[in-house]
């Protein structure tokens, strides 16, 4: 089942609580009655802090205004405005911003630090790794500098760069959580899921309300096989975070990992009520119902899935498999191709439609899917077998050898490509070959002498086999 990918939100958006917006009414109020002085610069800053850190940005643009009024060479009020229209996505405004204040105050590492957040929100990378290196040449051990450095090298994918930078960070300042997070988030892209997990739980020892590192954290555990510890993760962020579509949907994964098909289903089905568009949760929760044999249900789901996206060959290939277990082949081949047809690179596709092909009796057309198989995954041994296999029926002997011969040169093991090759053997005439191709058979799977007895039966009797066989 799919995966959802990491969240790399160290500072997540929650809900407004009903005690802040209460806070807000009062303030206003405040402002309203004259206890907030609007005409005073240092009320003005209050204002504006209290809105700022209310997220009330368009009211406290207002009010940063009024106070660049009364004081139009205040750089830590510039600096304000550029926070405050970056908050609003009003970048290029924001950049003027902190040029202004730069120009009244040059040597304050904190205007470069608010530049550089706001040109990596621009995309303008080196433009933003340059603020922040200029913020550091001011202050080599300003740990706001170096952690948003570490983001903009992280966003790059240079994760060992960024890893260095987030430890420095942590040797200057231990306790800065938001750094713990990051350095996890980096090592689990670097496969390092002990020292992710490490740093995500000291992360949560400081903030333990960031459901995303909580939800981080159940991946890194769930790819570990460690389950359980997993589900408890994925709780934890739900808890913190009800509607969040995404721990519901890898809690189902992980219920499904564990057999609880259940409680996978309870789970799609919730991820569904949060995002009912959600392709993947459709096509995971239809595959919850396939194994659980409920096949007309799990159709459904899958059907839901197409009709959201068209092109979801997963979900078609899933369709093609119940059908296929429904005893309808024909449908079943119809959602086969499809799958294929969307999606011809996935040698998955091309065998389903290469077996139902044959069940069918379409023996040239299973053919030609197998030799697409094989060109796709030229070194699995069973489609080499069932290729061979399919060719002997055919009585097309020698390029069923040549094929039997490839399946046991990539899997010496597999007993039934030594049986069939015997039985070709056999039909050209090469007892002896047959014999010691039938005591390999038999030595990797005594159950294939049956299969011999029902199969070769006017062998049953011949001195040459009698002996072997007695002694299965």
């Amino acid at each position: 089942m799919s995966e959802q990918e990491n969240f790399d939100e160290h500072k997540p958006n929650s809900k407004r609580s009903k005690r802040s917006e209460e806070d807000v009414r009062k303030f206003r109020e405040a402002i309203r009655n004259g206890s907030k002085d609007i005409n005073n610069p240092e009320a003005l800053e209050e204002i504006v802090q209290f809105l700022f850190e209310h997220e009330e940005f368009e009211e406290a643009l207002f009010y940063i205004d009024r106070l660049i009024s009364f004081e139009p060479f205040n750089a830590e009020a510039w600096q304000k405005k550029g926070m405050i229209l970056n908050n609003l996505a009003r970048y290029e405004d924001a950049l003027e911003c902190f040029k202004k204040a730069i120009s009244l105050n040059p040597v304050e590492p904190e205007f470069y630090i608010n530049q550089g957040i706001t040109l990596d929100n621009l995309n303008l990378v080196e433009e933003a790794l340059g603020a922040f290196n200029k913020a550091l040449e001011l202050d080599q051990s300003n740990e706001d500098a170096l952690f948003q450095k570490g983001l903009t090298i992280e966003k790059l994918g240079r994760f060992e760069e960024a890893v260095s930078i987030f430890q420095k960070v942590l040797q200057l300042d231990p306790d800065y959580y938001d750094a713990w997070y990051e350095l996890g988030y980096c090592f689990d892209f670097l496969d390092k899921p002990v020292e992710a997990l490490q740093c995500y739980s000291r992360h949560i020892d400081s903030n333990p309300y960031n459901y995303n590192a909580w939800y981080n954290k159940g991946i890194v555990h769930n790819r570990l096989g460690e389950y359980t510890k997993a589900l408890e993760c994925y709780e934890y962020a739900i808890a913190i975070k009800e509607d969040f579509e995404a721990a519901w949907f890898n809690m189902g994964n992980t219920y499904a990992n564990l057999g609880r098909l259940y409680d996978a289903i309870k789970c799609f089905k919730t991820a569904l009520q949060y995002d009912p568009k959600d392709v993947t949760a459709l096509h995971n929760l239809g595959n919850a119902y396939e194994e659980l044999t409920d096949y007309i249900e799990a159709i459904n789901c899958y059907s839901r899935a197409i009709e959201i996206d068209k092109s979801h060959h997963e979900s078609y290939f899933g369709r093609g498999c119940c059908y296929d277990a429904l005893g309808n082949a024909e449908q079943a081949l119809v959602e086969y191709l499809k799958a294929a047809e969307l999606c011809p690179e996935y040698p998955e596709y091309w065998y389903a439609c290469g077996d139902t092909y044959y069940n069918l009796g379409k023996i040239e057309e299973c053919l030609e899917c197998y030799r697409k198989v094989i060109e796709l995954d030229s070194n699995d041994a069973e489609i080499w077998f069932d290729y061979g296999d399919t060719l002997f029926e055919q009585n097309r002997l020698e390029e069923a050898l040549d094929a039997l011969n490839r399946s046991i040169k990539f899997d010496p093991k597999f007993a039934p490509a030594y049986f069939s090759r015997g039985r070709v053997y056999l039909s050209m005439g090469l007892k002896d070959k047959a014999l010691c191709d039938f005591v390999k058979a038999f030595e990797l799977m005594p159950d294939l002498v049956k299969d011999f007895k029902e199969l070769l039966s006017e062998y049953v009797d011949d001195p040459l086999f009698r002996d072997l066989l007695r002694k299965n």
